[in-house]
């Protein structure tokens, strides 16, 4: 960042990891504008934001666990303190993140009106409409909404994901940890894709990721499963940077409304979203040109929730078993991502 280090900023984002990820446009803006920024994040999303070239040191905040309760605010708070922070962003709307910045006596305190916006010295409007990259960086006023979301893995990162596959591939995302989001259809489709496939998620989406594998793995001699192709099961495997890498050398990626789609939308690659329970009004869809989202329109009971909880509320879980392979495979076509590199 061009800018100087005029006066130290804090950002305390401990939401989502998509939420993290989605915030990475607010923290370019105000380095440009303050220089470097340090954040305060959780645990999960540290190793993401300590290679951004936005952020100067990250935080860890285990506020389920290891730094939970008054105890574990009071601690941090001091040593944020130590740090005599001049300003602190707070795009998260939360009780615990306005009272870090107030117990770390921070002068000037800057969220979103709102429940907890008392404890701020200056309350802002969160935009209603637009994508939710746009409504963070609102909180930087005349911030110009020219940052897209960006991550930067190691070259280390790099190479891990480079040994995992070479040549072209398409990523799937299967998992998503509200049940109701997971479209059931992944291992149908990876055996119809003209390339290998690349299964990513965390250690808990390991069985959907050896499914998708069986579909897709090189055929026995008069065997009808598989298709052929090579496909590799990363669930679990990975750092979330060295997923991000992954993620990054893909032709395409193919996931829910989850955490891999944000990943994909930092490191640009072109996306097929698939959104069930909830919908891209929520301001959480891919931002790539051409990127596609898809839905099954006309049901009422869609959405039934921002998040999409753990099952189907009806027990028809239409929103997504409705959303067929090959609606899918004619957006994948539509995208064009999958055509032969020049």
């Amino acid at each position: 960042m061009s800018a100087p280090l005029d006066s130290p900023t804090l950002v305390i984002q401990t939401a989502f990891l998509g939420d993290v990820i989605l915030s990475t446009p607010l923290l370019s803006a105000l380095a440009a504008r303050h220089g470097p920024v340090d954040v305060v994040t959780t645990p999960l999303a540290t190793p993401l934001l300590e290679t951004h070239p936005a952020v100067r040191q990250v935080f860890p905040y285990d506020k389920r666990h290891a730094d939970r309760g008054w105890r574990g605010l009071r601690t941090l708070a001091n040593r944020l303190q130590e740090q005599r922070y001049v300003r602190a962003y707070l795009p998260h709307r939360s009780l615990r993140s306005a009272a870090l910045a107030l117990l770390a006596r921070i002068p000037s305190r800057i969220g979103y009106a709102g429940s907890w916006s008392f404890l701020y010295t200056e309350a802002r409007t969160k935009p209603r409409t637009g994508h939710e990259t746009e409504r963070l960086l609102a909180l930087a006023h005349g911030a110009p909404a020219v940052y897209p979301p960006h991550l930067q893995p190691t070259r280390d990162d790099e190479q891990v994901a480079a040994s995992l596959i070479d040549g072209d591939f398409v990523a799937v995302a299967p998992g998503s940890i509200w049940g109701s989001k997971r479209w059931p259809f992944y291992a149908d489709l990876a055996a119809r894709l003209p390339l290998a496939v690349v299964v990513v998620g965390s250690q808990d989406d390991t069985a959907l990721g050896d499914e998708i594998v069986e579909a897709v793995r090189p055929r026995p001699l008069g065997s009808p499963v598989g298709s052929g192709r090579r496909a590799v099961n990363a669930c679990g495997k990975l750092t979330l940077r060295q997923s991000a890498a992954l993620i990054g050398r893909a032709a395409l990626l193919v996931t829910n409304d989850s955490a891999p789609l944000h990943l994909a939308t930092a490191m640009g690659t072109p996306v097929v979203a698939l959104f069930g329970p909830t919908v891209t009004e929520f301001g959480f869809g891919p931002l790539g040109a051409g990127d596609v989202a898809l839905g099954v329109d006309g049901l009422r009971c869609r959405p039934c929730s921002p998040h999409g909880p753990p099952a189907c509320p009806l027990g028809h879980h239409r929103c997504m078993r409705d959303l067929t392979v090959a609606a899918v495979l004619a957006a994948i076509e539509e995208l064009g991502a999958l055509r032969p590199r020049n």
